[in-house]
Protein backbone atom coordinates (compact mmCIF):
# COMPACT_ATOMS: atom_id res chain seq x y z
CA UNK A 1 0.00 0.00 0.00
CA UNK A 2 1.19 3.47 -0.79
CA UNK A 3 2.28 5.93 1.92
CA UNK A 4 3.37 9.53 1.57
CA UNK A 5 6.28 11.56 2.76
CA UNK A 6 5.64 11.89 6.46
CA UNK A 7 5.33 8.17 7.16
CA UNK A 8 8.24 7.32 4.86
CA UNK A 9 10.60 9.84 6.38
CA UNK A 10 9.52 8.79 9.88
CA UNK A 11 10.42 5.18 9.12
CA UNK A 12 13.74 6.28 7.68
CA UNK A 13 14.49 8.35 10.77
CA UNK A 14 13.73 5.41 13.04
CA UNK A 15 15.88 3.08 10.94
CA UNK A 16 18.81 5.48 10.93
CA UNK A 17 18.54 6.05 14.70
CA UNK A 18 18.59 2.35 15.59
CA UNK A 19 21.74 1.23 17.44
CA UNK A 20 21.51 -2.19 15.79
CA UNK A 21 23.35 -2.47 12.47
CA UNK A 22 21.67 -3.92 9.43
CA UNK A 23 21.83 -7.69 9.58
CA UNK A 24 24.23 -9.68 7.39
CA UNK A 25 22.95 -10.04 3.84
CA UNK A 26 20.03 -7.63 4.40
CA UNK A 27 19.72 -4.79 1.87
CA UNK A 28 19.82 -1.26 3.26
CA UNK A 29 16.40 0.33 3.99
CA UNK A 30 15.91 2.85 1.19
CA UNK A 31 12.15 3.37 1.61
CA UNK A 32 12.71 7.02 2.48
CA UNK A 33 15.15 7.71 -0.35
CA UNK A 34 14.01 9.08 -3.69
CA UNK A 35 14.84 6.49 -6.34
CA UNK A 36 13.16 8.23 -9.30
CA UNK A 37 12.06 11.79 -10.03
CA UNK A 38 9.00 12.02 -12.27
CA UNK A 39 7.89 15.25 -13.90
CA UNK A 40 4.31 14.78 -15.00
CA UNK A 41 3.47 17.28 -17.75
CA UNK A 42 -0.22 17.49 -18.50
CA UNK A 43 -3.00 19.41 -20.16
CA UNK A 44 -6.67 18.87 -20.88
CA UNK A 45 -9.44 20.27 -23.05
CA UNK A 46 -7.24 21.56 -25.87
CA UNK A 47 -10.50 21.89 -27.83
CA UNK A 48 -8.92 23.08 -31.10
CA UNK A 49 -7.82 26.48 -29.73
CA UNK A 50 -4.78 26.24 -31.97
CA UNK A 51 -3.79 29.83 -32.79
CA UNK A 52 -3.78 31.74 -29.48
CA UNK A 53 -5.99 32.55 -26.48
CA UNK A 54 -8.28 34.82 -28.51
CA UNK A 55 -9.20 38.48 -28.55
CA UNK A 56 -7.12 40.69 -26.24
CA UNK A 57 -5.03 37.66 -25.20
CA UNK A 58 -3.17 37.00 -28.44
CA UNK A 59 0.18 36.92 -26.62
CA UNK A 60 -0.84 33.77 -24.74
CA UNK A 61 -1.75 30.23 -25.64
CA UNK A 62 -1.53 28.57 -29.04
CA UNK A 63 -0.41 25.04 -29.82
CA UNK A 64 2.92 26.12 -31.37
CA UNK A 65 3.93 28.00 -28.21
CA UNK A 66 2.61 25.11 -26.14
CA UNK A 67 4.85 22.70 -28.07
CA UNK A 68 7.92 24.88 -27.47
CA UNK A 69 7.18 25.15 -23.75
CA UNK A 70 6.69 21.38 -23.41
CA UNK A 71 10.08 20.85 -25.05
CA UNK A 72 11.73 23.20 -22.53
CA UNK A 73 10.05 21.51 -19.57
CA UNK A 74 10.99 18.06 -20.86
CA UNK A 75 14.64 19.04 -21.02
CA UNK A 76 14.51 20.47 -17.51
CA UNK A 77 12.86 17.28 -16.22
CA UNK A 78 15.89 15.19 -17.21
CA UNK A 79 17.84 16.75 -14.33
CA UNK A 80 16.83 15.72 -10.79
CA UNK A 81 15.46 18.69 -8.83
CA UNK A 82 17.79 17.97 -5.91
CA UNK A 83 21.20 16.36 -5.35
CA UNK A 84 19.56 13.17 -4.10
CA UNK A 85 21.52 9.92 -4.67
CA UNK A 86 20.78 6.33 -3.82
CA UNK A 87 24.46 5.59 -3.33
CA UNK A 88 27.58 7.62 -3.29
CA UNK A 89 28.05 7.21 -7.04
CA UNK A 90 24.66 6.54 -8.64
CA UNK A 91 22.62 9.59 -9.69
CA UNK A 92 18.86 9.42 -9.26
CA UNK A 93 17.14 8.93 -12.64
CA UNK A 94 14.66 11.61 -13.71
CA UNK A 95 12.28 11.91 -16.66
CA UNK A 96 9.06 13.47 -17.89
CA UNK A 97 5.76 11.95 -18.98
CA UNK A 98 3.31 13.99 -21.10
CA UNK A 99 -0.42 13.22 -21.02
CA UNK A 100 -3.71 14.86 -21.83
CA UNK A 101 -6.94 14.01 -20.06
CA UNK A 102 -9.26 14.41 -23.03
CA UNK A 103 -11.36 16.71 -25.20
CA UNK A 104 -8.50 16.87 -27.64
CA UNK A 105 -10.57 18.62 -30.31
CA UNK A 106 -13.83 20.55 -30.49
CA UNK A 107 -16.31 21.40 -33.20
CA UNK A 108 -15.78 24.93 -34.43
CA UNK A 109 -14.25 26.85 -37.30
CA UNK A 110 -10.77 25.45 -36.66
CA UNK A 111 -11.76 21.79 -36.56
CA UNK A 112 -14.38 22.21 -39.29
CA UNK A 113 -11.54 23.50 -41.49
CA UNK A 114 -9.66 20.27 -40.73
CA UNK A 115 -12.68 18.20 -41.66
CA UNK A 116 -13.07 20.05 -44.95
CA UNK A 117 -9.41 19.33 -45.73
CA UNK A 118 -9.80 15.72 -44.63
CA UNK A 119 -7.44 13.70 -42.44
CA UNK A 120 -4.79 13.96 -41.20
CA UNK A 121 -6.46 16.57 -38.99
CA UNK A 122 -4.48 19.65 -37.97
CA UNK A 123 -5.04 19.17 -34.22
CA UNK A 124 -3.65 15.66 -34.47
CA UNK A 125 -0.65 16.77 -36.53
CA UNK A 126 0.23 19.28 -33.81
CA UNK A 127 -0.20 16.82 -30.97
CA UNK A 128 1.78 14.23 -32.89
CA UNK A 129 4.68 16.66 -33.27
CA UNK A 130 4.52 17.46 -29.55
CA UNK A 131 4.76 13.77 -28.68
CA UNK A 132 2.29 12.62 -26.03
CA UNK A 133 2.82 9.43 -24.05
CA UNK A 134 -0.94 8.82 -23.69
CA UNK A 135 -4.24 10.58 -24.33
CA UNK A 136 -7.51 10.09 -22.47
CA UNK A 137 -10.71 9.91 -24.52
CA UNK A 138 -13.10 12.71 -23.58
CA UNK A 139 -16.69 13.40 -24.53
CA UNK A 140 -15.97 15.86 -27.35
CA UNK A 141 -14.02 13.17 -29.19
CA UNK A 142 -17.42 11.71 -30.11
CA UNK A 143 -19.18 14.94 -31.16
CA UNK A 144 -18.77 14.05 -34.84
CA UNK A 145 -19.37 10.36 -34.22
CA UNK A 146 -17.01 7.38 -33.92
CA UNK A 147 -15.72 7.53 -37.49
CA UNK A 148 -14.25 11.01 -37.09
CA UNK A 149 -12.59 9.85 -33.85
CA UNK A 150 -11.07 6.98 -35.84
CA UNK A 151 -9.84 9.48 -38.44
CA UNK A 152 -8.34 11.59 -35.66
CA UNK A 153 -6.47 8.68 -34.08
CA UNK A 154 -5.21 7.52 -37.49
CA UNK A 155 -3.87 11.06 -38.08
CA UNK A 156 -1.04 10.32 -35.62
CA UNK A 157 1.69 9.07 -37.93
CA UNK A 158 4.90 9.83 -36.01
CA UNK A 159 4.42 8.85 -32.38
CA UNK A 160 1.15 6.87 -32.41
CA UNK A 161 0.39 7.25 -28.69
CA UNK A 162 -2.45 5.17 -27.20
CA UNK A 163 -5.88 6.70 -26.62
CA UNK A 164 -7.08 5.41 -23.27
CA UNK A 165 -10.39 4.60 -21.62
CA UNK A 166 -10.95 1.71 -19.24
CA UNK A 167 -14.75 2.00 -19.18
CA UNK A 168 -15.58 2.12 -22.89
CA UNK A 169 -16.18 -0.97 -25.03
CA UNK A 170 -15.68 -0.45 -28.76
CA UNK A 171 -16.59 -3.94 -29.94
CA UNK A 172 -19.74 -2.74 -31.73
CA UNK A 173 -17.86 -0.02 -33.63
CA UNK A 174 -15.70 -1.82 -36.22
CA UNK A 175 -13.27 1.00 -37.03
CA UNK A 176 -12.58 1.81 -33.40
CA UNK A 177 -12.36 -1.87 -32.50
CA UNK A 178 -9.79 -2.25 -35.25
CA UNK A 179 -7.72 0.44 -33.52
CA UNK A 180 -8.10 -1.50 -30.27
CA UNK A 181 -6.64 -4.48 -32.08
CA UNK A 182 -3.44 -2.64 -32.94
CA UNK A 183 -3.10 -0.95 -29.53
CA UNK A 184 -4.01 2.57 -30.70
CA UNK A 185 -6.96 2.42 -28.27
CA UNK A 186 -6.53 0.66 -24.94
CA UNK A 187 -7.67 0.59 -21.34
CA UNK A 188 -4.15 1.38 -20.12
CA UNK A 189 -0.55 1.51 -21.24
CA UNK A 190 2.95 1.21 -19.78
CA UNK A 191 5.75 3.62 -20.70
CA UNK A 192 9.45 3.25 -19.94
CA UNK A 193 11.09 6.44 -18.67
CA UNK A 194 14.72 6.33 -17.57
CA UNK A 195 14.36 2.61 -16.95
CA UNK A 196 11.24 3.06 -14.81
CA UNK A 197 7.94 1.45 -15.83
CA UNK A 198 4.99 3.83 -15.46
CA UNK A 199 1.41 2.68 -15.92
CA UNK A 200 -1.24 5.04 -17.29
CA UNK A 201 -4.98 4.27 -17.16
CA UNK A 202 -7.75 6.19 -18.91
CA UNK A 203 -11.40 6.79 -18.00
CA UNK A 204 -14.31 8.61 -19.64
CA UNK A 205 -17.46 10.16 -18.18
CA UNK A 206 -20.31 7.65 -17.85
CA UNK A 207 -22.63 10.47 -19.02
CA UNK A 208 -21.09 10.23 -22.49
CA UNK A 209 -24.25 9.17 -24.30
CA UNK A 210 -26.29 12.13 -23.06
CA UNK A 211 -23.68 14.76 -23.93
CA UNK A 212 -22.12 13.46 -27.15
CA UNK A 213 -22.69 11.02 -30.02
CA UNK A 214 -20.86 7.73 -29.33
CA UNK A 215 -23.31 5.69 -31.45
CA UNK A 216 -22.74 2.00 -30.58
CA UNK A 217 -19.87 2.46 -28.13
CA UNK A 218 -20.74 0.66 -24.89
CA UNK A 219 -20.30 2.79 -21.77
CA UNK A 220 -19.64 1.07 -18.45
CA UNK A 221 -21.02 3.21 -15.64
CA UNK A 222 -18.97 1.65 -12.83
CA UNK A 223 -15.86 3.65 -13.56
CA UNK A 224 -14.06 2.78 -10.32
CA UNK A 225 -14.42 -0.97 -10.90
CA UNK A 226 -13.02 -0.73 -14.42
CA UNK A 227 -10.06 1.36 -13.27
CA UNK A 228 -9.35 -1.08 -10.45
CA UNK A 229 -9.23 -3.98 -12.91
CA UNK A 230 -6.48 -2.16 -14.79
CA UNK A 231 -4.62 -1.29 -11.58
CA UNK A 232 -4.52 -4.95 -10.62
CA UNK A 233 -3.40 -5.96 -14.10
CA UNK A 234 -0.57 -3.42 -14.09
CA UNK A 235 0.53 -4.37 -10.60
CA UNK A 236 0.57 -7.99 -11.71
CA UNK A 237 3.08 -6.94 -14.36
CA UNK A 238 5.31 -5.43 -11.68
CA UNK A 239 4.34 -1.80 -12.38
CA UNK A 240 4.29 0.17 -9.13
CA UNK A 241 3.84 3.74 -10.43
CA UNK A 242 0.36 4.34 -11.83
CA UNK A 243 -1.25 7.51 -13.23
CA UNK A 244 -4.96 7.88 -13.96
CA UNK A 245 -5.93 10.28 -16.76
CA UNK A 246 -9.69 10.70 -16.59
CA UNK A 247 -12.29 12.89 -18.25
CA UNK A 248 -15.24 12.89 -15.86
CA UNK A 249 -16.37 16.48 -16.57
CA UNK A 250 -15.31 18.18 -13.33
CA UNK A 251 -12.58 17.92 -10.73
CA UNK A 252 -15.21 17.10 -8.11
CA UNK A 253 -16.05 13.92 -10.00
CA UNK A 254 -12.46 12.70 -9.74
CA UNK A 255 -12.31 13.66 -6.08
CA UNK A 256 -15.43 11.57 -5.45
CA UNK A 257 -13.91 8.66 -7.38
CA UNK A 258 -10.56 8.41 -5.59
CA UNK A 259 -11.90 7.05 -2.25
CA UNK A 260 -13.06 4.00 -4.26
CA UNK A 261 -9.58 3.29 -5.66
CA UNK A 262 -6.44 1.61 -4.41
CA UNK A 263 -3.06 1.63 -6.14
CA UNK A 264 -3.33 4.81 -8.22
CA UNK A 265 -0.55 7.28 -7.42
CA UNK A 266 -1.57 10.42 -9.35
CA UNK A 267 -4.82 11.55 -11.00
CA UNK A 268 -5.04 14.00 -13.91
CA UNK A 269 -8.61 15.28 -14.23
CA UNK A 270 -10.29 16.69 -17.33
CA UNK A 271 -13.47 18.36 -18.49
CA UNK A 272 -13.91 20.87 -15.69
CA UNK A 273 -11.44 23.53 -16.86
CA UNK A 274 -10.45 24.33 -13.27
CA UNK A 275 -7.24 26.34 -12.94
CA UNK A 276 -5.34 24.85 -10.03
CA UNK A 277 -2.43 27.08 -9.02
CA UNK A 278 -0.45 28.31 -6.05
CA UNK A 279 0.17 31.95 -5.07
CA UNK A 280 3.62 32.01 -6.62
CA UNK A 281 2.46 30.82 -10.06
CA UNK A 282 2.29 33.36 -12.91
CA UNK A 283 -1.16 33.32 -14.49
CA UNK A 284 -2.46 34.76 -17.73
CA UNK A 285 -3.91 38.23 -17.01
CA UNK A 286 -7.53 37.96 -16.02
CA UNK A 287 -7.31 34.32 -14.91
CA UNK A 288 -8.27 33.45 -11.35
CA UNK A 289 -6.93 30.33 -9.66
CA UNK A 290 -9.11 27.75 -7.98
CA UNK A 291 -8.63 28.31 -4.22
CA UNK A 292 -7.82 24.64 -3.63
CA UNK A 293 -4.27 25.08 -4.95
CA UNK A 294 -2.01 22.74 -6.95
CA UNK A 295 -2.18 19.81 -6.45
CA UNK A 296 -5.40 18.98 -4.62
CA UNK A 297 -4.90 16.09 -2.20
CA UNK A 298 -7.44 13.27 -2.00
CA UNK A 299 -7.34 9.96 -0.11
CA UNK A 300 -7.81 6.49 -1.55
CA UNK A 301 -9.33 3.43 0.15
CA UNK A 302 -6.14 2.96 2.16
CA UNK A 303 -6.04 6.63 3.26
CA UNK A 304 -2.99 7.19 1.07
CA UNK A 305 -2.58 10.75 -0.15
CA UNK A 306 -3.20 11.08 -3.90
CA UNK A 307 -2.21 14.30 -5.69
CA UNK A 308 -4.90 15.37 -8.16
CA UNK A 309 -4.10 17.87 -10.90
CA UNK A 310 -5.84 19.62 -13.77
CA UNK A 311 -5.59 22.97 -15.49
CA UNK A 312 -7.37 25.36 -17.83
CA UNK A 313 -7.77 24.10 -21.37
CA UNK A 314 -7.19 25.69 -24.77
CA UNK A 315 -3.39 25.26 -24.60
CA UNK A 316 -3.12 28.07 -22.06
CA UNK A 317 -1.00 26.20 -19.50
CA UNK A 318 1.24 23.18 -19.18
CA UNK A 319 0.60 21.50 -15.85
CA UNK A 320 3.78 20.32 -14.11
CA UNK A 321 3.80 17.97 -11.13
CA UNK A 322 7.25 16.91 -9.88
CA UNK A 323 7.30 13.97 -7.48
CA UNK A 324 9.91 11.62 -6.05
CA UNK A 325 9.21 7.88 -5.83
CA UNK A 326 11.06 5.42 -3.63
CA UNK A 327 11.94 1.90 -4.77
CA UNK A 328 8.53 0.63 -3.64
CA UNK A 329 6.72 3.03 -5.95
CA UNK A 330 5.59 5.31 -3.14
CA UNK A 331 5.54 9.08 -3.58
CA UNK A 332 7.70 10.37 -0.75
CA UNK A 333 8.39 13.89 -1.95
CA UNK A 334 6.66 16.64 -3.96
CA UNK A 335 8.82 19.36 -5.43
CA UNK A 336 7.89 22.97 -4.72
CA UNK A 337 8.22 23.93 -8.38
CA UNK A 338 5.05 22.01 -9.19
CA UNK A 339 2.21 24.04 -10.68
CA UNK A 340 0.83 25.36 -13.96
CA UNK A 341 3.26 27.02 -16.37
CA UNK A 342 1.56 29.58 -18.56
CA UNK A 343 2.04 29.52 -22.33
CA UNK A 344 3.30 33.02 -23.13
CA UNK A 345 4.61 34.88 -26.13
CA UNK A 346 5.05 38.47 -27.22
CA UNK A 347 7.04 40.74 -24.92
CA UNK A 348 6.38 38.70 -21.78
CA UNK A 349 9.47 37.79 -19.76
CA UNK A 350 8.54 34.10 -19.95
CA UNK A 351 7.74 34.17 -23.67
CA UNK A 352 8.65 31.18 -25.80
CA UNK A 353 9.30 31.12 -29.53
CA UNK A 354 6.61 29.05 -31.26
CA UNK A 355 7.80 25.65 -32.40
CA UNK A 356 8.54 26.20 -36.12
CA UNK A 357 7.24 22.81 -37.28
CA UNK A 358 3.94 23.14 -35.43
CA UNK A 359 3.62 26.75 -36.58
CA UNK A 360 4.15 25.84 -40.23
CA UNK A 361 2.14 22.63 -40.33
CA UNK A 362 -0.76 23.58 -38.05
CA UNK A 363 -1.13 27.22 -37.05
CA UNK A 364 -0.38 28.85 -40.41
CA UNK A 365 -2.90 26.69 -42.34
CA UNK A 366 -5.60 27.31 -39.71
CA UNK A 367 -5.04 31.05 -39.80
CA UNK A 368 -5.28 31.07 -43.58
CA UNK A 369 -8.48 29.04 -43.51
CA UNK A 370 -10.15 31.22 -40.88
CA UNK A 371 -9.18 34.40 -42.68
CA UNK A 372 -11.53 33.50 -45.50
CA UNK A 373 -14.43 32.93 -43.09
CA UNK A 374 -13.63 36.14 -41.20
CA UNK A 375 -13.64 38.16 -44.43
CA UNK A 376 -17.00 36.83 -45.56
CA UNK A 377 -19.51 39.36 -44.18
CA UNK A 378 -23.01 37.88 -44.28
CA UNK A 379 -24.99 40.59 -42.50
CA UNK A 380 -25.16 43.21 -39.80
CA UNK A 381 -26.63 43.33 -36.32
CA UNK A 382 -28.19 46.46 -34.85
CA UNK A 383 -27.76 45.04 -31.36
CA UNK A 384 -25.17 43.27 -29.20
CA UNK A 385 -25.83 39.53 -29.21
CA UNK A 386 -25.41 37.80 -25.84
CA UNK A 387 -23.87 34.36 -26.27
CA UNK A 388 -22.06 34.20 -22.93
CA UNK A 389 -22.01 30.70 -21.48
CA UNK A 390 -23.34 31.98 -18.16
CA UNK A 391 -26.24 33.61 -20.02
CA UNK A 392 -27.37 31.03 -22.57
CA UNK A 393 -27.34 28.27 -19.95
CA UNK A 394 -29.45 30.18 -17.43
CA UNK A 395 -31.91 32.51 -19.14
CA UNK A 396 -33.27 33.71 -22.44
CA UNK A 397 -30.87 35.76 -24.55
CA UNK A 398 -31.26 37.47 -27.92
CA UNK A 399 -28.54 35.29 -29.45
CA UNK A 400 -30.33 32.21 -28.13
CA UNK A 401 -33.58 33.45 -29.66
CA UNK A 402 -31.82 34.05 -32.98
CA UNK A 403 -30.48 30.50 -33.09
CA UNK A 404 -33.78 28.90 -32.05
CA UNK A 405 -35.60 30.99 -34.68
CA UNK A 406 -33.07 29.79 -37.27
CA UNK A 407 -33.93 26.16 -36.48
CA UNK A 408 -37.66 26.81 -36.82
CA UNK A 409 -37.27 28.87 -40.01
CA UNK A 410 -34.98 26.36 -41.69
CA UNK A 411 -37.32 23.48 -40.84
CA UNK A 412 -40.22 25.45 -42.29
CA UNK A 413 -38.29 25.98 -45.53
CA UNK A 414 -37.38 22.31 -45.92
CA UNK A 415 -40.43 20.54 -44.44
CA UNK A 416 -42.18 20.01 -47.78
CA UNK A 417 -39.11 18.58 -49.48
CA UNK A 418 -38.65 16.05 -46.67
CA UNK A 419 -42.34 15.18 -46.31
CA UNK A 420 -42.76 16.41 -42.74
CA UNK A 421 -45.08 18.96 -41.18
CA UNK A 422 -43.81 22.50 -40.62
CA UNK A 423 -42.75 22.90 -36.98
CA UNK A 424 -44.91 24.62 -34.38
CA UNK A 425 -41.97 25.19 -32.04
CA UNK A 426 -38.18 24.88 -31.83
CA UNK A 427 -35.74 24.03 -29.04
CA UNK A 428 -31.98 24.68 -28.84
CA UNK A 429 -29.97 23.62 -25.82
CA UNK A 430 -27.76 26.32 -24.32
CA UNK A 431 -24.86 23.86 -24.20
CA UNK A 432 -24.79 23.83 -28.00
CA UNK A 433 -24.11 27.59 -28.15
CA UNK A 434 -20.38 27.96 -27.77
CA UNK A 435 -19.01 31.42 -28.59
CA UNK A 436 -19.07 32.49 -24.90
CA UNK A 437 -18.92 36.15 -25.88
CA UNK A 438 -21.14 39.15 -26.50
CA UNK A 439 -20.92 39.79 -30.23
CA UNK A 440 -20.95 43.59 -30.64
CA UNK A 441 -23.41 45.32 -32.93
CA UNK A 442 -21.98 45.64 -36.42
CA UNK A 443 -20.95 43.24 -39.13
CA UNK A 444 -21.64 39.53 -38.80
CA UNK A 445 -19.21 37.19 -40.54
CA UNK A 446 -19.46 33.57 -41.56
CA UNK A 447 -16.81 32.87 -38.92
CA UNK A 448 -19.15 34.24 -36.23
CA UNK A 449 -21.78 31.63 -37.12
CA UNK A 450 -19.23 28.85 -36.58
CA UNK A 451 -18.23 30.40 -33.27
CA UNK A 452 -21.85 30.46 -32.13
CA UNK A 453 -22.93 26.97 -33.22
CA UNK A 454 -19.89 24.83 -34.07
CA UNK A 455 -21.02 21.23 -33.63
CA UNK A 456 -22.05 18.74 -36.30
CA UNK A 457 -25.68 18.96 -35.18
CA UNK A 458 -28.31 18.62 -37.90
CA UNK A 459 -31.66 20.36 -37.98
CA UNK A 460 -34.29 17.72 -37.25
CA UNK A 461 -38.08 17.52 -37.05
CA UNK A 462 -40.14 15.36 -34.68
CA UNK A 463 -43.86 15.05 -35.44
CA UNK A 464 -46.69 14.00 -33.15
CA UNK A 465 -45.10 15.07 -29.89
CA UNK A 466 -47.94 15.05 -27.40
CA UNK A 467 -48.54 18.05 -25.21
CA UNK A 468 -47.72 15.97 -22.14
CA UNK A 469 -44.41 14.99 -23.65
CA UNK A 470 -43.69 18.56 -24.68
CA UNK A 471 -44.14 19.68 -21.08
CA UNK A 472 -41.68 16.96 -20.03
CA UNK A 473 -39.17 18.33 -22.53
CA UNK A 474 -39.45 21.75 -20.95
CA UNK A 475 -39.23 20.29 -17.46
CA UNK A 476 -35.92 18.75 -18.50
CA UNK A 477 -34.80 22.10 -19.93
CA UNK A 478 -35.07 23.78 -16.50
CA UNK A 479 -34.04 20.82 -14.36
CA UNK A 480 -30.29 21.49 -14.08
CA UNK A 481 -30.10 25.16 -13.16
CA UNK A 482 -27.92 27.05 -12.61
CA UNK A 483 -25.67 26.52 -15.57
CA UNK A 484 -26.96 23.29 -17.05
CA UNK A 485 -26.25 22.87 -20.75
CA UNK A 486 -29.76 21.43 -21.20
CA UNK A 487 -31.38 24.84 -20.57
CA UNK A 488 -33.41 25.63 -23.69
CA UNK A 489 -33.50 28.67 -25.93
CA UNK A 490 -36.88 28.54 -27.67
CA UNK A 491 -38.89 29.67 -30.69
CA UNK A 492 -42.58 29.61 -31.52
CA UNK A 493 -43.81 29.78 -27.93
CA UNK A 494 -43.20 31.20 -24.48
CA UNK A 495 -43.20 29.54 -21.09
CA UNK A 496 -43.09 30.30 -17.38
CA UNK A 497 -41.32 28.19 -14.77
CA UNK A 498 -40.70 28.14 -11.03
CA UNK A 499 -37.19 26.97 -10.24
CA UNK A 500 -38.10 26.44 -6.58
CA UNK A 501 -40.80 23.89 -7.43
CA UNK A 502 -40.32 20.13 -7.30
CA UNK A 503 -38.96 18.10 -10.18
CA UNK A 504 -41.60 17.69 -12.87
CA UNK A 505 -43.67 20.60 -11.55
CA UNK A 506 -41.57 23.62 -12.49
CA UNK A 507 -43.26 24.54 -15.80
CA UNK A 508 -46.47 26.40 -15.03
CA UNK A 509 -47.47 28.09 -18.31
CA UNK A 510 -46.79 27.34 -21.99
CA UNK A 511 -48.31 29.45 -24.76
CA UNK A 512 -47.78 29.15 -28.51
CA UNK A 513 -47.11 32.34 -30.44
CA UNK A 514 -50.64 32.21 -31.88
CA UNK A 515 -52.07 32.33 -28.35
CA UNK A 516 -52.85 28.62 -27.98
CA UNK A 517 -52.45 27.55 -24.33
CA UNK A 518 -50.56 24.30 -23.91
CA UNK A 519 -50.07 24.41 -20.12
CA UNK A 520 -52.10 26.49 -17.66
CA UNK A 521 -51.35 26.51 -13.94
CA UNK A 522 -49.07 23.53 -14.42
CA UNK A 523 -51.85 21.48 -16.05
CA UNK A 524 -51.51 20.30 -19.66
CA UNK A 525 -54.47 21.37 -21.78
CA UNK A 526 -56.15 18.93 -24.14
CA UNK A 527 -55.43 19.48 -27.79
CA UNK A 528 -53.53 18.33 -30.87
CA UNK A 529 -49.93 17.19 -30.72
CA UNK A 530 -47.03 19.38 -31.78
CA UNK A 531 -44.27 19.27 -34.36
CA UNK A 532 -40.89 20.18 -32.90
CA UNK A 533 -37.77 21.43 -34.69
CA UNK A 534 -34.51 20.86 -32.87
CA UNK A 535 -31.06 19.36 -33.45
CA UNK A 536 -30.44 15.66 -33.85
CA UNK A 537 -28.30 15.61 -30.70
CA UNK A 538 -31.39 16.43 -28.60
CA UNK A 539 -33.69 14.26 -30.74
CA UNK A 540 -31.47 11.29 -29.86
CA UNK A 541 -31.84 12.01 -26.14
CA UNK A 542 -28.79 14.21 -25.67
CA UNK A 543 -28.76 16.36 -22.51
CA UNK A 544 -31.39 13.90 -21.23
CA UNK A 545 -34.19 15.34 -23.37
CA UNK A 546 -37.00 12.78 -23.05
CA UNK A 547 -37.96 12.33 -26.68
CA UNK A 548 -37.99 8.66 -25.71
CA UNK A 549 -37.02 7.25 -29.07
CA UNK A 550 -39.61 9.21 -31.05
CA UNK A 551 -38.89 9.01 -34.80
CA UNK A 552 -37.29 12.09 -36.29
CA UNK A 553 -36.23 13.37 -39.69
CA UNK A 554 -32.92 15.15 -40.22
CA UNK A 555 -33.07 17.78 -42.93
CA UNK A 556 -29.49 17.61 -44.24
CA UNK A 557 -28.51 21.01 -42.87
CA UNK A 558 -26.36 21.66 -39.80
CA UNK A 559 -27.50 24.20 -37.27
CA UNK A 560 -24.57 26.43 -38.35
CA UNK A 561 -25.80 26.31 -41.94
CA UNK A 562 -29.33 27.05 -40.71
CA UNK A 563 -28.11 30.12 -38.81
CA UNK A 564 -26.13 31.29 -41.86
CA UNK A 565 -29.16 30.82 -44.14
CA UNK A 566 -31.54 32.50 -41.70
CA UNK A 567 -29.38 35.62 -41.37
CA UNK A 568 -28.80 35.87 -45.13
CA UNK A 569 -32.20 34.81 -46.48
CA UNK A 570 -34.65 34.79 -43.59
CA UNK A 571 -33.65 38.19 -42.21
CA UNK A 572 -32.31 39.73 -45.39
CA UNK A 573 -28.92 40.26 -43.77
CA UNK A 574 -30.12 42.45 -40.88
CA UNK A 575 -30.59 41.40 -37.24
CA UNK A 576 -32.76 44.21 -35.89
CA UNK A 577 -32.95 45.50 -32.35
CA UNK A 578 -36.74 45.35 -32.63
CA UNK A 579 -36.74 41.62 -33.38
CA UNK A 580 -33.85 40.70 -31.06
CA UNK A 581 -33.73 43.18 -28.17
CA UNK A 582 -31.10 42.84 -25.46
CA UNK A 583 -32.51 40.58 -22.75
CA UNK A 584 -34.91 38.84 -25.11
CA UNK A 585 -38.65 39.09 -25.54
CA UNK A 586 -40.01 37.37 -22.44
CA UNK A 587 -40.12 34.02 -24.22
CA UNK A 588 -38.89 32.52 -20.94
CA UNK A 589 -40.00 33.83 -17.55
CA UNK A 590 -38.84 32.59 -14.17
CA UNK A 591 -41.22 33.12 -11.27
Amino acid sequence: MKRLAFLAFLLLFVACSDDEPTGPGEPPDTSGVVAFWLTLLHNNDGESQLIDAGADREDFGGIARFAALVDQLRQAAAVPPAANRLTGSQAVPAAAVLVTSGDNYLAGPEFNFSIQMGPPFLDAIGMDLIGYDALAIGNHEFDFGPDVLADFIESFMLTMPPFLSSNLDFSAEPRLQGLVGIGAIAESTVVDKAGQMIGIIGATTPDLRSISSPRDVIIMADVAAQIQIEVQRLEGMGVNKIILISHLQSLDEELALIPQLDGVDIVVAGGGDELLANPSDDLIPGDVADPRGYPVIAFDTDRTEIPVVTTSGNYLYVGRLVVGFNDDGEIIQREGSSGPVRVAGGANADAVTPDPSVQAQVVDPVEAGLEGLANNIIGTSEVDLDGLRISVRNFETNEGNLIADALKWQAEQLAGAFGVAPPDVALQNGGGIRNDTVIPAGTITELATFDMVPFSNFVSVLENISRDQFKLLLENAVSALPGGGRFAQVSGFSFVYDDAAADGARVTEVTLDDGTMIVVGGVVQAGPSLTVATIDFLARGGDDYPFDGAPFTTLGVTYQQALFNYIVDGLGGTITAADYPVGGEARITEL
